[in-house]
């Protein structure tokens, strides 16, 4: 649940207020960057973008985790009905829990809400300004920890091959671990004697 968990590391850091004042003074970042007048308006929308749509990952995840503990815990959860609760006045309720709704009742077995139209359609909407708005926050040297980790993770989840394919190589070569190629079907295990000098013994599986 990658971005609840940096939420919490943003609670930690953001604690440290006496060591973040004695490095603000040491530390260099970048020189502040006005916005003008006529970009104000779409920078405080593209903003607005990032926060719903990190919301709609936040959520996404929740769901992630109650799918995992109802699987291993063997529950029968009526996902759909759960948000309505929610919505009840509880402390995370938000506005389109009545959409989480419908995507459940469309499909109770949707892996991710995010594969839902409404969701998906609505990222199609925003996309483009989540991404603006990190990238003036990255310009401008503002953390911005859960923007940034909402966004890595839909950009993670819809990838076909994912960049951590390289840590498969990576094993090999310290620990002969072996890899999987993209090229050959899964469960086809291969060792390379990258340096020239290893052997062609390799170790163990790694199984991803």
């Amino acid at each position: 649940m990658t971005l609840i968990g940096e939420s919490v590391f943003a609670r930690c850091l953001s604690s440290l207020k006496d060591e973040r004042v004695r490095a603000s003074a040491t530390l260099p970042g970048p020189a502040p960057q006005a916005i003008g007048a006529a970009q104000k308006k779409e920078f405080i929308e593209n903003v607005r973008g990032a926060l719903y749509w990190s919301k709609i990952i936040s959520y996404a995840q929740g769901y992630m985790l109650l799918r995992a503990a109802a699987k291993e815990r063997g529950w029968k959860l009526n996902l759909g009905e759960i948000a309505l609760m929610w919505s009840g006045g509880c402390i995370i309720r938000s506005v389109f829990f009545g959409d989480i709704k419908k995507a459940f009742d469309k499909n109770p077995e949707t892996d991710n809400l995010l594969i839902d139209d409404f969701f998906a359609n609505a990222i199609k909407k925003y996309q483009a300004g989540w991404r603006q708005a990190l990238i003036h926050a990255v310009a401008m040297g503002i953390p911005t920890p859960a923007f940034s980790t909402a966004l890595a993770f839909y950009d993670g989840y819809r990838s076909r091959q994912s960049p951590a394919n390289p840590i498969q190589a990576q094993r090999d070569f310290f620990g002969a671990h072996t890899y999987e190629r993209i090229d050959k079907p899964r469960g086809n295990f291969f060792h390379t004697n990258w340096t020239g000098h290893g052997g062609t013994t390799a170790s163990s599986s790694y199984n991803v």
